[in-house]
């Protein structure tokens, strides 16, 4: 029976653009922090170089984007989606045992997520199918804690893969730290009462 880790596998993709059905993968980087955002090791990145078509279709907002990162200058040496999808699938079994899955951890998972579904099915079957999306957590601090959104560490990095891996893990860390109850969090007492006004309040709507 397959087990749950409790580390998580941070990937963040760079893409020709977020068109499933034309685009395609040219950037992957990877970075495993235990539960506690420890990073494990320093984390891998790859270039990928995709069909020259997909490459011909770019958009020039995606261009630009790719052009000043200086991606666009490393795609032409990179490796096939199918070589990087061994390597990354070889480095995440390095750290999490191959009978257990982890979670997926990014900002806005679910776009890299839908092109490994694609281009990495091996590397998405070994991974949990729930995810740890630091992008949801800014949505509701926004909402809930503005002061927080509002002075969150700032982003720069710059659309590359490895780089935006490690702004969210200290995103992440922020978060934990402004918007989560501090350790020890409450009590099983306190967490039973909470829960019981939780289902109290919404009764009227279950």
């Amino acid at each position: 029976m397959t087990k749950s880790s409790d580390r998580l596998v941070w990937i963040d993709c760079e893409m020709t653009g977020l068109d499933i059905d034309s685009d395609e993968l040219v950037e992957i980087a990877v970075v495993i922090t235990d539960y506690d955002l420890n990073i494990i090791d320093p984390g891998l990145d790859l270039i990928i170089k995709p069909n020259p078509a997909s490459l011909e279709n770019m958009n020039d907002f995606v261009r630009n984007m790719h052009e000043t990162s200086g991606l666009i200058n490393e795609i032409p040496n990179g490796i096939s989606a199918t070589e990087a999808e061994t390597l990354v699938l070889e480095y995440v079994l390095k750290f999490i045992p191959a009978d257990q899955k982890a979670p997926l951890a990014g900002n806005s998972i679910g776009t890299d997520r839908a092109f490994l579904t694609k281009y990495m099915p091996r590397l998405d079957d070994q991974l949990h199918y729930r995810n740890v999306d630091v992008s949801s957590i800014k949505e509701l601090a926004r909402r809930w804690y503005p002061r927080v959104y509002f002075n969150a560490p700032a982003k720069d990095g710059g659309h590359r893969a490895l780089a935006d891996i490690l702004e969210s893990i200290r995103e992440l860390a922020y978060y934990r730290q402004t918007v989560f109850v501090a350790d020890p969090g409450p009590s099983s007492e306190q967490a039973k009462t909470s829960a019981a006004e939780a289902v109290n309040i919404f009764a009227p709507n279950m």
